[in-house]
């Protein structure tokens, strides 16, 4: 199970602190959400911040575009340092041909679903992806409570991706209680936000959450 770190929930006046905390605890990579306001109702930040989490960090960056228009910004944010980014199929009319932009731009790519998309928007595209993101939140604000039917839309798409090498991830309310039976339900990566940054001892929180993962298996 990869750990990835949301910077969401970690306080922004002292983020090169808060990864390196994380970065001590063992975690996979970092989840980077961007808000333009527009798509969701919130706005965070762009590419000078990524560009400074870059220098501060070998953990790959995993960049969750959650804008209008993604395929405008594709290639500055890879620039920036992005290793993966992930662009909603609900932004992405041309879904197809936004994914292999950012492939030609040099990062891997993913696709996220909101809760209510079912996972055959993304079926025709599972060989050009590299990660599926499963919201188990309306996207665009932190420390929301889990939604339960992420489970079997998990469930779905462990079934879709078959022997394919994409990564299954989960954002939403993700914690340890959650740990087990999502990864049960097919996660390989959990993306948690509070449950490690609200923690007092954040690089224990991600050893705790990889641990929780592994007691189903």
């Amino acid at each position: 199970m990869k750990i990835a770190p949301s910077i969401l929930s970690a306080d922004f006046a002292a983020l090169g602190e808060a990864i390196a905390r994380v970065e001590a605890g063992g975690a996979d990579q970092l989840h980077v959400d961007v808000m333009d306001g527009r798509f969701v109702p919130n706005i965070t930040i762009g590419p000078p911040v990524i560009e400074s989490i870059r220098k501060r960090t070998r953990l790959p960056l995993d960049v969750h575009l959650m804008i209008v228009e993604p395929e405008r910004y594709i290639e500055t944010f890879v620039r920036a340092g992005a290793d993966l980014v992930t662009v909603h199929a609900e932004a992405c009319p041309h879904l197809h041909r936004t994914l292999h932009q950012i492939k030609e731009a040099g990062a891997k790519a993913g696709v996220a679903l909101n809760p209510s998309t079912a996972p055959e928007a993304i079926e025709w595209v599972l060989d050009s992806l590299d990660l599926i993101l499963v919201m188990s939140v309306n996207p665009g604000f932190g420390g929301q409570s889990f939604i339960p039917s992420a489970l079997a839309k998990l469930r779905q798409i462990k079934t879709l991706v078959g022997n394919r090498p994409v990564e299954v991830s989960v954002d939403g309310g993700v914690n340890q209680d959650k740990a087990a039976s999502l990864a049960q339900a097919g996660a390989t990566t959990l993306v948690a936000g509070s449950a490690v940054f609200g923690s007092p001892d954040p690089a224990q929180a991600v050893k705790d959450l990889r641990s929780a993962s592994e007691v189903l298996k």
